[in-house]
């Protein structure tokens, strides 16, 4: 039976979407909402068969009136006759806690669990809980369900997600590392099974999810083994505004010399750290790679911590975990950064890995292999897809309770 599903990944200021007819897995629409609370709004949608994006700027006071806005662009577009043809929507939550170890239906339970661990999530928790109820008003006959980017992490032995600090911090308040983009660690272990014919069960590899936020995966056997995020999505290596892993003794310093707030430190770290905090040019790394090739020295640094930070965690967890089958590059960076991917592969020289330049540069955001066949280390670049995998949950989900 086919149905239409909706994948939804919720911002504070942001909506993204897609609408696939499944389970044939057919994107019948996709798109964004941008600049949610101001006047100059950006509602972008790309329509099933058309290769150009419609798109307009209005004022979309609040999430509400974005999911008005999209609903009527559904029925006008032609993407559904009614909205009771959507059946089921899946909404992405960033942290899950111990809670959740696969999507589950939205009910009373799972949605408070969702706000309790907003502290832990503060950027993203509670914007996927405004998306959930704005889309629950405009849907309420639909099934929604929670897919979480924690999940996928629950598989990790105790030994890689306890910290050393006292136990009953762990026993009381639960402190330990969750991770962060489990959704696109899934989708990418499970697609690369799929390229190479394997069992994903026996696949070993290191999932490199580099964007603005980013994250790296030991995979083992199929199953998530260590990731670099943390407690938090603050941790792991350096990222667009993020500062990743430092001495945790700098905050105490920080907080003595300048008595910050625990706010504006979070601030700090969050917000004006990673590529922004040490360039001072810019969050994003083509603008750091521009700066540095025109010989700015602190964008060169800003290069060369972000490439070492990589390599350090890619060879960490290859020596983890005794060996890997492949390596693969994802998301925004990963999929369309050459000279990252270069760089890299590059620097991994001595686990066996070969990248000729022929093979890498200039491929963007393609599924693509791009090690030499005597590599020791396969190297795949593949595009995630989240939403997808969003979409087949809900679906598995509303047909389950059919």
């Amino acid at each position: 039976m086919s149905i239409i599903v909706m994948s939804v990944n919720a911002g504070s200021t942001s909506l993204k979407f897609q609408v696939f007819q499944m389970p044939e897995e057919i994107v019948l629409a996709s798109g964004n909402i941008e600049r949610i609370g101001m006047e100059d709004s950006i509602f972008g949608i790309k329509l099933k068969g058309k290769s150009e994006k419609i798109s307009k700027v209005l004022p979309i006071k609040d999430h509400s009136v974005a999911v008005e806005e999209l609903m009527n662009a559904l029925i006008e577009h032609k993407i559904v006759n009614s909205l009771a043809d959507i059946k089921a929507v899946g909404h992405r939550v960033v942290h899950g806690g111990e809670y959740f170890s696969h999507s589950v239906p939205v009910d009373e339970w799972s949605e408070s669990k969702v706000e309790e661990l907003c502290e832990l999530a503060p950027l993203h928790n509670p914007g996927a809980l405004v998306g959930l109820r704005s889309l629950r008003k405009a849907l309420p006959n639909a099934e929604h369900c929670f897919s979480f980017d924690t999940a996928f992490f629950q598989t990790m032995p105790e030994e890689n997600f306890i910290y050393p600090i006292p136990y009953e911090y762990y026993e009381k308040d639960h402190i330990r590392r969750y991770g962060a983009h489990g959704i696109s660690h899934e989708y990418l272990t499970k697609r690369l099974a799929e390229i190479e014919g394997k069992p994903v069960d026996q696949m070993n590899i290191i999932t490199c999810h580099l964007g603005g936020g980013a994250s790296i995966v030991a995979v083992r056997n199929g199953k998530a083994f260590k990731v670099s995020m943390g407690f938090t999505p603050l941790g792991g290596i350096m990222m667009g505004t993020r500062c990743g892993d430092i001495d945790p003794a700098i905050v105490v310093y920080l907080m003595r010399k300048y008595h910050y707030t625990a706010e504006e430190l979070d601030t700090i770290l969050n917000k004006k750290s990673g590529l922004l905090g040490v360039s001072g040019i810019s969050s994003d790394m083509r603008d750091v790679i521009e700066a540095s090739a025109q010989g700015n020295p602190r964008a060169i640094l800003t290069f060369s911590i972000y490439v070492s930070r990589v390599v350090e965690q890619i060879a960490g967890y290859y020596g983890l975990m005794g060996g890997a089958d492949a390596i693969v590059f994802s998301a925004g960076v990963g999929e369309n950064n050459d000279i990252i991917r270069q760089e890299v592969c590059d620097r991994l020289k001595c686990m066996g890995v070969k990248v000729p330049a022929d093979n890498n540069f200039y491929i963007r955001g393609e599924e693509a292999k791009l090690s030499s066949d005597d590599s020791k280390v396969d190297v795949w670049l593949i595009p995630t897809n989240e939403e997808l995998v969003i979409a087949r949950d809900a679906y598995k989900i509303y047909t389950n309770g059919k």
